[in-house]
This record gives structure tokens, C-alpha cells and sequence, in this order.
């Protein structure tokens, strides 16, 4: 018996070493420009040149993220397909939907976190308003006028707004829209007067002027921002939600290829070069042991219970 389970350690480990031999698939469940894309695609580029083979980011949006979570979690546990994805699939899908393909828990093993960011809230810049005071004041005049894009029905940005909502104690509508990039289109093009959304992308827009933004939903200001309040600091007191990215393999990958590609994603967000690339976009950098990004989970999944509970939030 203990002749076999080492033959076993020895396959696994001579696996492992072989490993990989053709190209990774990373999917994202958002359309390209949003911020899952953005982490992905400098992720992914640095990790081919880490591994010595390609690694292809597979964009695959709908229903917020619970697509390309469904694809990940059927997938061949080899380490071929891996999951970049964050709270909304991974923590609020499972409390805002009534039923999912796949459980967060029992489907995914977490590789390692790799970077968390505020989300801000901005408006168009001929909206009459300069802060979010302003913001809440005109909302207040106008009920139910104001529109605010978030993407998906149930998911982080979709929080956000109710909790806005509910803090601020204005009447306002949500436009749910597949993904980040288009919901910034419509706001840009003068279809919906406001936006809730992870910094990334909406960064250079506000730098370019084309979008005013009025307050950071984080602990503190951001680098990338440093002149924005907090929504706190604004007039929200006690705002304070950030999102998260982690890298995902389907739960039965075996121990030495997350092993391997944990130590593989923790050098590459140590290099300066994607140090910079992100947070020149307002990410901030994270790194777990799977161990840790698993607990980390679990404590997210009890946390969002309890806000989603009171706020009632479900996706349509």
C-alpha cells in the first residue's frame, strides 16, 4: 500500500514537471474592456512567458459570469483551463440567484488572489453635478430619473447601487448591462446619466474628462485618484466596498499543477512591469496560498449573506 501511493506521488510530481505541454485557456466571464479582461490579459501574458507556452484569455460573458464559471467548473481538472473571475460570480451569484450550475465551494479551487481595487461611482460630465452631494440632491429633486448603468442584475456593481441607494435614501434606476465596457459606451454616448463600476476601466475616462468621477466606495482614496473623496468622505459615512480578481482551477486539478502555478502568478505580480501595468489602472496587488484564498472565500460568502439579506437584492 505505501509502495503505491508513492508510484502515485512520483506520477503526480513527474505530471506536474511535464506540465504544461500545450496551451492554457483563461476564461473570463465579462466582455473584453472590463476589468476581469484587463487583469486577465496582462496576467495571462507574463504567465506564457513564465511557463514557455501560450496562455489565451477566453472571453466568455453572460449572466454575470455564470457562464464562463459553468464552462470552468465542467472542465478537464488538468490545468489546461483555469478561471479568472471575482465577488460577483464566486460570492454574490451564489446568494443572489436562486439556482446555479456550479457551487462556488465545492467546484473551484482558488490558486491565489491577484488584486482588489475600489469601486467608483462617476457621472457624465453635462449632469449637473460635482460631487456626490450634488449627485444626491438632484436625485432627490428627480426621482426616479436618474439611471445608473451597473453590470448584470444581481452582481457587484448591482450592490453597490442598492446600497447607494439605500444610504443616500434616493430613488434612482439601475440599467443592467453584460459588462463594464458596455455599460461605459452608453454612458459616454448619453444614453444613461451614471455609473457604478470597478476603477480600471473607467479610469481613463475620467482622466480624459470624459467622465466626471464624484466619489471611491474604498477605505481610503485611491493612488490612480488621489484628488476624489471617499463616498464616505463625501457624505455617505461607513461607504466602503472594494471588488477583487482571483485565478481559478476546477476543483479536482491536481495539488502539484496549483502548486505550481500558485508560485508561477505570486512571481508574476511581483515583477515591476505588472506592478506598474496595474496599478497604473487603480489595482491594488494580492497574493494568497490556495489555502488562504479559500478561507478568504468562505469568510466573503458569509459576509455578502448578511448585506444581500437586508437589502434584499435578487437577480432578475
Amino acid at each position: 500500500m505505501l509502495l503505491a501511493a508513492a508510484g502515485i506521488l512520483v506520477a503526480l510530481s513527474g505530471f506536474a514537471a511535464a506540465y504544461p505541454n500545450k496551451p492554457i485557456r483563461l476564461l473570463v466571464g465579462y466582455p473584453p474592456g472590463g476589468a476581469n479582461d484587463l487583469v486577465a490579459r496582462h496576467v495571462s501574458a507574463k504567465l506564457g512567458q513564465f511557463l514557455n507556452t501560450q496562455v489565451v484569455v477566453d472571453n466568455r460573458p453572460g449572466a454575470n459570469g455564470i457562464v464562463a464559471c459553468d464552462a470552468a467548473a465542467k472542465a478537464a481538472p488538468d490545468g489546461y483551463t483555469l478561471l479568472l473571475a471575482g465577488m460577483t460570480p464566486l460570492v454574490l451569484n451564489p446568494l443572489t440567484y436562486a439556482k446555479l450550475p456550479y457551487n462556488t465551494v465545492v467546484d473551484f479551487t482558488g490558486i491565489t488572489a491577484v488584486a482588489s481595487g475600489p469601486f467608483v461611482i462617476a457621472v457624465r460630465p453635462d449632469l449637473p453635478v460635482n460631487n456626490v452631494q450634488e449627485l444626491i440632491a438632484l436625485a432627490r429633486a428627480q426621482p426616479g430619473k436618474i439611471n445608473f448603468a451597473t453590470v448584470g442584475t444581481g452582481g457587484s456593481t448591482r450592490v453597490i447601487f442598492e446600497l447607494f441607494k439605500s444610504a443616500a435614501k434616493v430613488e434612482i434606476r439601475y440599467v443592467p448591462y453584460k459588462g463594464g465596457a458596455p455599460a461605459i459606451i452608453d454612458v459616454l454616448g448619453g444614453q444613461v446619466e451614471a455609473i457604478a463600476l470597478d476603477l480600471a476601466p473607467l479610469l481613463p475616462h475620467v482622466k480624459s474628462g470624459r467622465l466626471r468621477a464624484l466619489g471611491v466606495a474604498g477605505l481610503r482614496r485611491s493612488p490612480a485618484l488621489p484628488d476624489i473623496p471617499t463616498i464616505s468622505e463625501a457624505g455617505v459615512p461607513g461607504f466602503t466596498v472594494s471588488t477583487w480578481f482571483g485565478v481559478f482551477a476546477p476543483a479536482a486539478t491536481p495539488k502539484a499543477i496549483v502548486s505550481k502555478l500558485n508560485a508561477e502568478i505570486v512571481r508574476i505580480l511581483g515583477t515591476a512591469e505588472i506592478r506598474e501595468k496595474l496599478t497604473a489602472q487603480g489595482a491594488e496587488l494580492e497574493t494568497s496560498t490556495p489555502e488562504q484564498f479559500a478561507t478568504r472565500i468562505k469568510a466573503e460568502i458569509d459576509k455578502w449573506a448578511e448585506v444581500i439579506r437586508k437589502s434584499r437584492i435578487r437577480a432578475d
